[in-house]
C-alpha cells in the first residue's frame, strides 16, 4: 500500500524571502517575501493589503505578482514533490527595479520561494533549472 501524498503546507511557513538577481545583458531582479498558510484545498494567492512597492509603471506590478504566483504554483505542482497543494500564499513584501524586473524574474522568484518552503518541511528536492 502506497502512503497518501502529504498536504502542503503541513503547518504555517512564514517569512519565506527570496532575492533573485542576475547581472548580465538581460538582468533579472525580483525580491519577494511570502507566507504559506494551510488551506482546505487548492491554491490561493493574495497580496497583503498593506503592501506598497515603489515602481513605475505601477500597472506592471500586478503582472509581476501574477508571475510570482504562477512560479509558486508550478513548483508545488511538480509530481516529484509528492504533495497535495492545500495552501494560501500571502505576498507580504516585494521589491522591483527599473532595470531588471520583469515577469520572468518574478516567476523565478516564486519558483525559488516554493522550493524554500518545501525545504522547511523536510521534503527532499532534486536540482532544478532555476536553482541559484
Amino acid at each position: 500500500m502506497t502512503p497518501a501524498p502529504l498536504r502542503f503546507p503541513p503547518h504555517p511557513i512564514r517569512g519565506v524571502r527570496v532575492l533573485h538577481q542576475k547581472q548580465n545583458c538581460a538582468p533579472h531582479f525580483a525580491e519577494i517575501e511570502v507566507d504559506f498558510e494551510p488551506a482546505a484545498e487548492g491554491f490561493a494567492f493574495e497580496v497583503a493589503q498593506e503592501l506598497t512597492v515603489h515602481y513605475e509603471p505601477a500597472e506592471a506590478l500586478s503582472r509581476f505578482f501574477e508571475a510570482a504566483a504562477l512560479g509558486i504554483k508550478e513548483q508545488l505542482s511538480l509530481p516529484e514533490h509528492g504533495v497535495v497543494i492545500a495552501t494560501r500564499v500571502v505576498l507580504r513584501r516585494a521589491r522591483a527595479d527599473t532595470f531588471g524586473s520583469h515577469e520572468l524574474a518574478f516567476r523565478i522568484s516564486g519558483y525559488l520561494a516554493a522550493r524554500k518552503a518545501l525545504e522547511c518541511t523536510g521534503r527532499p528536492l532534486t536540482a532544478a533549472p532555476y536553482d541559484e
